[in-house]
């Protein structure tokens, strides 16, 4: 009884895990082949790894409990060992590099300006790689997010549009900073006032749809602010999944042993 339900549990959750590795690695095929930007090859090899390494674990545990290969269950619980490991490891970090770090309020604004200096330097040295910004600003740019913010408040009056609630990419990337003191012509169509400030993301601003602020500090910043909440999101789903994998481990650990147990019963029955 304590075999069919250990190692027959840990088989049909491999089973699962094998069957979802297929359309993810299908995904990053598809990526690889089909991609046309540099924000979509971006993903395409990571996605096959993780669709290939779900494969391979998953058939691991999959034989090793069904079909009682002790040696292929060890192999699998090592690396459930090795994975809870690296998601401890993971959510820490994660939690780490993303304390630091928020908009800051303006008054009389309904958004907030973000500062690239506020965030942890790991998170900064990420943007100021200038290769690893032009990928980011290709998925900026494939997102249309400021494309879409220029009509949604193409009609927006100057008052409206300071009371507006705007994302942490929209506020960086889409519209020059505060301390420009630009005039308001359009959500993405600003003219030059006569004062001069010291923020080196005045000179960088351009009206046109394709420049705007993508290069400016402020972008970086927004993108960082964007990148920190998803982290943090991504590191309390990885808590769950954490859990998720040492009951995992735990009923492993308990077929293994059975598995084990089997094997030397039989080596005592085949004996003379």
């Amino acid at each position: 009884m304590a075999f069919r339900l250990s190692n027959n549990l840990v088989g049909i959750l491999n089973f699962i895990t094998f069957l979802l590795s297929i359309p993810i690695l299908g995904a990053g095929i598809w990526l690889s082949r089909e991609g046309v930007t540099e924000c979509e090859r971006f993903l395409d090899k990571p996605v096959i790894v993780i669709g290939v390494f779900l494969m391979l674990v998953s058939l691991a545990g999959l034989i090793g409990a069904c079909c009682r290969v002790t040696w292929l269950l060890w192999l699998y619980l090592v690396v459930m060992f090795l994975l809870i490991v690296l998601g401890i490891v993971f959510t820490i970090f994660a939690f780490a590099v993303t304390n630091k770090g928020a908009g800051e309020a303006l008054s009389g604004k309904g958004y907030k300006e973000y500062r690239l200096g506020d965030y942890s330097n790991w998170l900064q040295k990420r943007v100021t790689s200038q290769k690893n910004w032009n990928k980011i600003k290709s998925c900026l740019a494939d997102s249309k997010v400021c494309t879409d913010f220029h009509d949604k408040y193409l009609n927006a009056s100057a008052s409206e549009f300071y009371q507006t609630h705007l994302s942490s990419v929209q506020s960086g990337c889409c519209k020059p900073s505060n301390d420009c003191q630009f005039m308001y012509v359009g959500p993405t169509n600003w003219t030059r006032g006569s004062a001069e400030s010291n923020n080196p993301d005045c000179n960088l601003w351009n009206n046109n749809l394709n420049t705007l602020c993508f290069d400016c500090q402020s972008c970086k910043a927004g993108f960082i602010d964007n990148l920190r909440s998803s982290w943090k999101k991504v590191a309390i789903v990885n808590i769950v999944f954490l859990i998720f994998l040492i009951i995992v481990y735990s009923v492993g650990c308990c077929a293994f042993r059975n598995n084990r147990r089997d094997n030397y019963y039989q080596q005592q029955t085949w004996k003379p």
